[in-house]
Protein backbone atom coordinates (compact mmCIF):
# COMPACT_ATOMS: atom_id res chain seq x y z
CA UNK A 1 0.00 0.00 0.00
CA UNK A 2 2.85 2.39 1.09
CA UNK A 3 4.49 1.93 -2.75
CA UNK A 4 1.10 2.29 -4.29
CA UNK A 5 0.12 5.55 -2.75
CA UNK A 6 4.13 6.64 -3.16
CA UNK A 7 3.54 6.45 -6.94
CA UNK A 8 0.01 8.05 -6.56
CA UNK A 9 1.76 10.91 -5.24
CA UNK A 10 5.00 11.37 -7.65
CA UNK A 11 2.77 10.68 -10.50
CA UNK A 12 -0.13 13.94 -9.41
CA UNK A 13 3.35 15.77 -8.59
CA UNK A 14 4.46 15.11 -12.05
CA UNK A 15 0.91 15.90 -13.65
CA UNK A 16 0.75 18.94 -11.63
CA UNK A 17 4.49 20.22 -12.73
CA UNK A 18 3.77 19.72 -16.55
CA UNK A 19 0.27 21.70 -16.26
CA UNK A 20 2.27 24.13 -14.36
CA UNK A 21 5.06 24.28 -17.60
CA UNK A 22 1.86 24.49 -20.26
CA UNK A 23 2.61 21.22 -22.12
CA UNK A 24 -1.34 20.63 -23.03
CA UNK A 25 -2.30 19.29 -19.52
CA UNK A 26 -4.39 22.78 -18.16
CA UNK A 27 -3.87 26.24 -19.37
CA UNK A 28 -0.41 27.01 -19.81
CA UNK A 29 1.58 30.36 -18.65
CA UNK A 30 0.66 33.23 -19.36
CA UNK A 31 0.79 35.05 -23.14
CA UNK A 32 0.13 38.63 -21.93
CA UNK A 33 -2.85 41.23 -22.31
CA UNK A 34 -5.75 41.11 -25.29
CA UNK A 35 -7.94 44.03 -25.91
CA UNK A 36 -11.38 43.12 -26.91
CA UNK A 37 -14.04 44.81 -28.30
CA UNK A 38 -17.40 44.21 -29.21
CA UNK A 39 -19.63 47.05 -31.25
CA UNK A 40 -22.91 46.77 -33.44
CA UNK A 41 -23.66 48.95 -36.39
CA UNK A 42 -20.00 48.90 -38.35
CA UNK A 43 -18.52 49.98 -34.79
CA UNK A 44 -21.13 52.71 -33.51
CA UNK A 45 -22.59 51.16 -31.07
CA UNK A 46 -20.21 49.81 -28.26
CA UNK A 47 -20.85 46.84 -26.34
CA UNK A 48 -18.02 45.75 -24.29
CA UNK A 49 -14.33 47.17 -24.70
CA UNK A 50 -12.16 44.64 -22.24
CA UNK A 51 -8.37 44.03 -21.57
CA UNK A 52 -8.09 40.24 -20.42
CA UNK A 53 -5.00 38.13 -18.94
CA UNK A 54 -4.35 35.55 -22.03
CA UNK A 55 -3.38 31.80 -21.81
CA UNK A 56 -1.34 29.67 -24.40
CA UNK A 57 -4.13 27.88 -24.68
CA UNK A 58 -6.15 30.46 -25.26
CA UNK A 59 -8.06 30.92 -28.89
CA UNK A 60 -10.31 34.04 -29.97
CA UNK A 61 -13.70 31.93 -29.15
CA UNK A 62 -12.38 31.19 -25.66
CA UNK A 63 -11.96 34.71 -24.91
CA UNK A 64 -15.11 35.34 -26.29
CA UNK A 65 -16.97 33.01 -23.93
CA UNK A 66 -15.51 34.45 -21.00
CA UNK A 67 -16.51 37.78 -21.46
CA UNK A 68 -20.09 36.95 -22.64
CA UNK A 69 -23.08 35.01 -23.18
CA UNK A 70 -22.64 33.52 -26.47
CA UNK A 71 -24.19 30.46 -28.74
CA UNK A 72 -22.47 29.07 -31.41
CA UNK A 73 -23.07 27.28 -34.65
CA UNK A 74 -21.40 24.49 -37.02
CA UNK A 75 -19.73 22.67 -33.87
CA UNK A 76 -18.98 25.48 -32.37
CA UNK A 77 -16.43 27.17 -34.58
CA UNK A 78 -18.49 30.36 -35.62
CA UNK A 79 -20.17 32.95 -33.54
CA UNK A 80 -24.12 32.70 -33.59
CA UNK A 81 -24.88 35.66 -31.25
CA UNK A 82 -23.39 37.34 -28.31
CA UNK A 83 -25.45 38.71 -25.08
CA UNK A 84 -28.75 37.80 -27.40
CA UNK A 85 -27.87 39.50 -30.72
CA UNK A 86 -27.81 36.91 -33.25
CA UNK A 87 -27.55 36.78 -36.35
CA UNK A 88 -30.30 36.67 -38.77
CA UNK A 89 -32.58 39.62 -40.93
CA UNK A 90 -33.09 43.41 -40.03
CA UNK A 91 -35.66 45.00 -42.58
CA UNK A 92 -34.85 42.74 -45.40
CA UNK A 93 -31.07 42.95 -44.49
CA UNK A 94 -28.65 40.09 -43.87
CA UNK A 95 -26.73 40.70 -40.27
CA UNK A 96 -24.06 38.76 -38.89
CA UNK A 97 -21.02 39.24 -36.30
CA UNK A 98 -18.14 39.07 -37.98
CA UNK A 99 -14.32 39.72 -36.40
CA UNK A 100 -10.76 41.39 -37.08
CA UNK A 101 -7.61 40.36 -35.27
CA UNK A 102 -5.28 43.64 -35.44
CA UNK A 103 -7.32 45.21 -38.14
CA UNK A 104 -7.76 42.27 -40.70
CA UNK A 105 -10.59 40.17 -41.05
CA UNK A 106 -10.04 36.75 -39.94
CA UNK A 107 -10.09 34.23 -42.43
CA UNK A 108 -11.26 30.91 -40.08
CA UNK A 109 -13.49 30.59 -37.22
CA UNK A 110 -12.40 32.41 -34.07
CA UNK A 111 -12.20 28.18 -32.26
CA UNK A 112 -8.86 27.87 -34.71
CA UNK A 113 -7.60 30.96 -34.33
CA UNK A 114 -4.81 30.67 -30.98
CA UNK A 115 -3.55 34.20 -29.31
CA UNK A 116 -0.27 35.38 -28.56
CA UNK A 117 -0.58 38.10 -26.47
CA UNK A 118 -0.72 41.87 -27.42
CA UNK A 119 -3.72 41.30 -29.93
CA UNK A 120 -6.61 43.82 -30.92
CA UNK A 121 -9.74 41.50 -31.27
CA UNK A 122 -12.63 43.56 -32.84
CA UNK A 123 -16.03 42.02 -32.78
CA UNK A 124 -19.18 43.79 -34.98
CA UNK A 125 -22.24 42.94 -35.65
CA UNK A 126 -23.45 44.48 -39.10
CA UNK A 127 -25.72 44.62 -42.30
CA UNK A 128 -23.74 42.50 -44.88
CA UNK A 129 -25.96 43.65 -48.18
CA UNK A 130 -23.31 45.42 -49.89
CA UNK A 131 -20.52 42.61 -49.10
CA UNK A 132 -19.34 39.90 -46.12
CA UNK A 133 -15.90 40.89 -46.60
CA UNK A 134 -14.60 43.73 -45.39
CA UNK A 135 -10.42 42.47 -45.38
CA UNK A 136 -9.37 45.61 -43.16
CA UNK A 137 -10.20 48.50 -41.32
CA UNK A 138 -8.55 51.26 -39.36
CA UNK A 139 -10.40 50.83 -35.75
CA UNK A 140 -7.62 49.03 -34.26
CA UNK A 141 -5.40 51.40 -34.74
CA UNK A 142 -2.03 51.48 -34.41
CA UNK A 143 -2.51 47.78 -35.24
CA UNK A 144 -1.34 46.22 -37.58
CA UNK A 145 1.52 48.14 -37.79
CA UNK A 146 2.87 48.55 -34.17
CA UNK A 147 2.74 44.04 -33.25
CA UNK A 148 2.04 42.89 -37.05
CA UNK A 149 -1.18 40.69 -37.74
CA UNK A 150 -1.66 37.99 -34.32
CA UNK A 151 1.61 37.98 -33.23
CA UNK A 152 3.31 38.14 -37.03
CA UNK A 153 4.78 41.32 -37.89
CA UNK A 154 5.40 42.85 -40.85
CA UNK A 155 7.04 45.20 -42.57
CA UNK A 156 5.95 48.37 -42.82
CA UNK A 157 6.36 51.02 -45.91
CA UNK A 158 5.09 54.25 -46.12
CA UNK A 159 4.47 54.75 -49.67
CA UNK A 160 4.62 58.82 -51.17
CA UNK A 161 2.51 59.35 -54.68
CA UNK A 162 4.98 61.12 -57.13
CA UNK A 163 4.12 64.33 -59.24
CA UNK A 164 3.22 61.42 -62.30
CA UNK A 165 0.14 59.38 -62.09
CA UNK A 166 0.68 56.44 -60.48
CA UNK A 167 3.82 56.77 -59.21
CA UNK A 168 5.47 55.90 -55.86
CA UNK A 169 8.46 56.58 -53.84
CA UNK A 170 9.08 55.01 -49.94
CA UNK A 171 9.57 58.11 -47.85
CA UNK A 172 11.43 56.64 -45.70
CA UNK A 173 14.41 57.34 -48.04
CA UNK A 174 12.30 60.44 -50.22
CA UNK A 175 12.86 62.69 -47.17
CA UNK A 176 12.11 65.69 -49.11
CA UNK A 177 9.16 65.15 -51.27
CA UNK A 178 8.95 68.06 -53.88
CA UNK A 179 4.75 67.73 -54.08
CA UNK A 180 2.09 69.87 -52.70
CA UNK A 181 1.33 66.89 -50.13
CA UNK A 182 4.72 66.05 -49.07
CA UNK A 183 3.96 67.29 -45.48
CA UNK A 184 1.12 64.98 -45.43
CA UNK A 185 4.00 61.88 -45.98
CA UNK A 186 5.94 63.21 -42.91
CA UNK A 187 3.17 63.13 -40.93
CA UNK A 188 2.05 59.74 -41.84
CA UNK A 189 5.56 58.28 -41.24
CA UNK A 190 5.57 60.73 -37.41
CA UNK A 191 2.59 59.14 -36.50
CA UNK A 192 3.69 55.31 -37.11
CA UNK A 193 6.99 56.36 -35.81
CA UNK A 194 5.16 57.84 -32.42
CA UNK A 195 3.46 54.32 -32.33
CA UNK A 196 7.15 52.38 -32.26
CA UNK A 197 6.75 51.06 -35.84
CA UNK A 198 10.00 50.96 -37.44
CA UNK A 199 9.66 51.73 -41.41
CA UNK A 200 11.39 49.96 -44.00
CA UNK A 201 12.80 51.13 -47.26
CA UNK A 202 12.19 49.56 -50.54
CA UNK A 203 9.50 46.89 -51.07
CA UNK A 204 9.88 44.20 -48.89
CA UNK A 205 8.05 41.16 -49.69
CA UNK A 206 4.84 41.00 -47.21
CA UNK A 207 5.38 44.32 -46.59
CA UNK A 208 1.85 46.71 -44.98
CA UNK A 209 2.02 49.43 -46.98
CA UNK A 210 0.47 53.04 -46.43
CA UNK A 211 -0.42 54.70 -49.32
CA UNK A 212 -0.20 58.78 -49.45
CA UNK A 213 -0.95 60.81 -52.09
CA UNK A 214 -4.34 62.49 -54.05
CA UNK A 215 -6.86 60.12 -55.21
CA UNK A 216 -5.92 60.80 -58.98
CA UNK A 217 -2.44 59.58 -58.16
CA UNK A 218 -3.28 56.81 -56.07
CA UNK A 219 -6.36 55.26 -58.05
CA UNK A 220 -3.97 53.05 -60.43
CA UNK A 221 -2.08 50.96 -57.94
CA UNK A 222 -3.74 47.93 -57.83
CA UNK A 223 -4.88 47.75 -54.25
CA UNK A 224 -6.75 51.29 -53.91
CA UNK A 225 -7.99 50.27 -57.42
CA UNK A 226 -10.62 48.19 -55.55
CA UNK A 227 -12.04 51.36 -54.19
CA UNK A 228 -13.47 51.97 -57.42
CA UNK A 229 -15.27 48.60 -57.70
CA UNK A 230 -17.15 49.04 -54.38
CA UNK A 231 -17.56 47.60 -51.08
CA UNK A 232 -17.87 44.03 -52.26
CA UNK A 233 -14.22 44.44 -54.20
CA UNK A 234 -12.66 46.89 -51.67
CA UNK A 235 -14.60 46.69 -48.21
CA UNK A 236 -14.59 50.68 -48.35
CA UNK A 237 -17.84 52.72 -48.21
CA UNK A 238 -16.18 55.34 -50.18
CA UNK A 239 -16.32 56.41 -53.70
CA UNK A 240 -14.31 59.97 -55.47
CA UNK A 241 -16.45 61.72 -57.90
CA UNK A 242 -13.38 63.80 -59.73
CA UNK A 243 -11.85 65.05 -56.83
CA UNK A 244 -14.88 64.92 -54.70
CA UNK A 245 -14.97 61.94 -51.95
CA UNK A 246 -18.72 60.60 -51.60
CA UNK A 247 -19.60 58.68 -48.61
CA UNK A 248 -21.78 55.40 -48.71
CA UNK A 249 -24.59 53.75 -46.85
CA UNK A 250 -24.43 50.14 -45.58
CA UNK A 251 -26.03 48.94 -48.87
CA UNK A 252 -23.27 50.40 -50.62
CA UNK A 253 -25.16 53.71 -52.20
CA UNK A 254 -24.15 56.93 -52.27
CA UNK A 255 -25.24 58.85 -49.52
CA UNK A 256 -23.40 62.06 -48.93
CA UNK A 257 -21.17 63.72 -50.76
CA UNK A 258 -18.33 65.53 -48.78
CA UNK A 259 -16.18 68.76 -49.24
CA UNK A 260 -13.38 69.08 -51.73
CA UNK A 261 -11.32 68.96 -49.22
CA UNK A 262 -12.32 66.06 -47.28
CA UNK A 263 -9.58 63.59 -46.69
CA UNK A 264 -10.11 59.33 -46.71
CA UNK A 265 -8.53 57.30 -44.12
CA UNK A 266 -9.11 53.40 -45.26
CA UNK A 267 -7.59 50.03 -45.28
CA UNK A 268 -8.14 47.19 -47.56
CA UNK A 269 -6.22 44.06 -49.36
CA UNK A 270 -5.87 42.79 -52.71
CA UNK A 271 -6.24 38.65 -53.22
CA UNK A 272 -5.89 38.06 -49.24
CA UNK A 273 -1.84 40.12 -49.14
CA UNK A 274 -1.02 42.33 -46.59
CA UNK A 275 -3.29 45.15 -45.81
CA UNK A 276 -3.07 48.54 -47.72
CA UNK A 277 -3.80 51.77 -45.77
CA UNK A 278 -4.72 54.57 -47.85
CA UNK A 279 -3.93 58.26 -47.05
CA UNK A 280 -5.92 60.17 -49.05
CA UNK A 281 -8.39 62.98 -50.75
CA UNK A 282 -9.31 65.06 -53.58
CA UNK A 283 -6.96 67.98 -52.83
CA UNK A 284 -3.19 68.32 -51.07
CA UNK A 285 -5.69 69.55 -48.41
CA UNK A 286 -7.51 66.90 -47.89
CA UNK A 287 -4.72 64.59 -48.24
CA UNK A 288 -2.87 66.62 -45.00
CA UNK A 289 -6.47 66.21 -43.39
CA UNK A 290 -6.57 62.86 -43.79
CA UNK A 291 -2.65 62.24 -42.15
CA UNK A 292 -3.94 64.87 -39.14
CA UNK A 293 -6.08 61.82 -38.52
CA UNK A 294 -4.11 59.11 -37.68
CA UNK A 295 -4.56 58.46 -33.85
CA UNK A 296 -7.01 56.36 -31.53
CA UNK A 297 -9.08 59.21 -30.81
CA UNK A 298 -10.09 59.40 -34.88
CA UNK A 299 -9.64 55.98 -35.49
CA UNK A 300 -10.99 54.12 -32.74
CA UNK A 301 -14.08 51.37 -33.76
CA UNK A 302 -14.54 52.90 -37.47
CA UNK A 303 -13.85 50.93 -40.50
CA UNK A 304 -12.92 53.95 -42.35
CA UNK A 305 -13.20 57.40 -41.54
CA UNK A 306 -13.85 60.69 -43.53
CA UNK A 307 -12.13 63.88 -42.10
CA UNK A 308 -13.76 67.31 -43.24
CA UNK A 309 -13.08 70.25 -41.56
CA UNK A 310 -11.33 68.47 -38.51
CA UNK A 311 -14.88 66.73 -38.47
CA UNK A 312 -14.50 62.81 -38.45
CA UNK A 313 -17.25 60.95 -40.32
CA UNK A 314 -17.36 56.89 -40.05
CA UNK A 315 -17.74 55.30 -42.47
CA UNK A 316 -20.25 54.03 -44.17
CA UNK A 317 -22.96 56.42 -43.13
CA UNK A 318 -26.25 55.59 -42.06
CA UNK A 319 -28.58 56.37 -44.96
CA UNK A 320 -31.55 53.39 -44.39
Amino acid sequence: MTGLRGTAVAIALLLAALAAAGCGLGPGSDVGSVELTVTREYGTVPVLQRSLGAKESDTVMRLLEGSAEIETRYGGGFVHSIDGVAEGERDGDPYDWFFYMDGTESPVGAADVDVQGGERIWWDYRDWSATNHVPAVVGSWPAPFADGVGGKRHPVVVECAGAKRGSFRTYAVQKEPRVAWGAACAETQAALEGEGVELASGSPKGAIRVLVGPWDRLRDDPAAHLIEEGPAESGVYADFRGDELVALDEGGNAARRLGPDAGLVAATSRYGGPPVWLVTGGTAAAVRAAADALDTEHLRDHYAVAIEGGKTTPLPVEGR
